[in-house]
């Protein structure tokens, strides 16, 4: 059975799932390398866990802008011994990567999730991996690698154009045998997008999940929420401000009846998603009265 649940399953939609982000590099942008010793990123997993986090993202590679990629073995190295340990404590994992041969390994070591920020397009061979091993599969909207000065980020109708992109993914998933049910989508915050067409995204995340898939929503700590609170010089934004934006995204998530939100710190976007299922818990309940 999936690890999704969509929303649309029952009268009372399910809770907004919290996933947490567990970068195991020593370049990210938003923790600096915090978690980047194995003993380290195991025992911050657990944390996670424990401040509300249903299941854990866990890369090997950084994705910010001007990284350069590592090789396949130092990804291997970085990302399987967590995996394996969290997994022994019975912990729900993604791996984030856009390598076949590391999802693969992944999957091996326990995640079911694969977290494909290139939506197969880096290896075309992800989509049939996805489909041999019934894993799920987030297909994140990708113009190409953020180190990539050519990766376009013009648009002239920013939801349409990021949803017909979308939308073709999920034919090329199709196409590879992966089943539609196995799919998640994201659209892709901050991934050849400006502030503007971030917040226009966020404006209308109702026409992602009314394609009928579960979504995901991964806006946590990112630059468009840094120069809410520091616009003058967003990377001076504290962690703590950022998190507090990262919260308020996560309720507009949950209100668009989100799959999961991907965060950094659990805790705050988890009583966020809380407080909205309990409204729509009594929203159902005084219909029915």
């Amino acid at each position: 059975m999936s690890d999704v649940d969509p929303a649309a399953q029952t009268s009372v939609p399910q809770r907004t799932q919290i996933m947490g982000v567990l970068n195991v590099t020593p370049d990210s942008f938003s923790d600096g390398g915090r978690w980047f010793k194995h003993a380290e990123a195991v025992a911050h997993g657990i944390d996670m866990l424990e401040q509300g986090a249903d299941l854990i993202d866990v890369g090997g590679e950084s994705t910010r802008p001007g990284s350069a990629r590592v090789s396949e073995e130092v990804e291997l190295e970085r990302v399987l011994p967590v995996i394996r340990e969290l997994a022994r404590d019975g912990a729900r994992i993604s791996i984030d990567t856009m390598r076949v041969s590391v999802a693969r390994a992944a999957l091996e070591a326990g995640a079911s999730i694969i977290n494909d920020v290139s939506a197969g397009q880096a290896e075309s061979g992800m989509l049939g991996l996805a489909a041999q091993t019934d894993a799920d599969l987030v297909l994140m909207h990708w113009r190409g690698l953020l180190s990539d000065a050519a990766a376009p980020v013009h648009y002239d109708d920013t939801v349409g154009e990021v949803a017909d992109e979308l939308r073709e993914r999920v034919d090329a998933a199709g196409a590879a045998g992966v089943a539609r049910d196995r799919l998640i989508l994201d659209p892709g915050l901050g991934f050849s997008k400006n502030a503007e067409h971030n917040w226009e995204i966020l404006s209308r995340l109702d026409v992602f999940a009314d394609q009928g898939l579960p979504l995901l929503v991964a806006a946590s700590r990112k630059r468009f929420l840094a120069s809410l609170v520091s616009p003058e010089d967003p990377a001076a934004a504290s962690l703590e401000d950022r998190d507090a934006a990262t919260a308020s995204v996560s309720v507009l998530a949950a209100q668009a009846g989100a799959w999961a939100v991907r965060v950094h710190e659990p805790r705050a976007s988890r009583i966020a998603v809380e407080a909205i299922h309990a409204v729509r818990q009594a929203a159902v309940r005084a219909a029915g009265d």
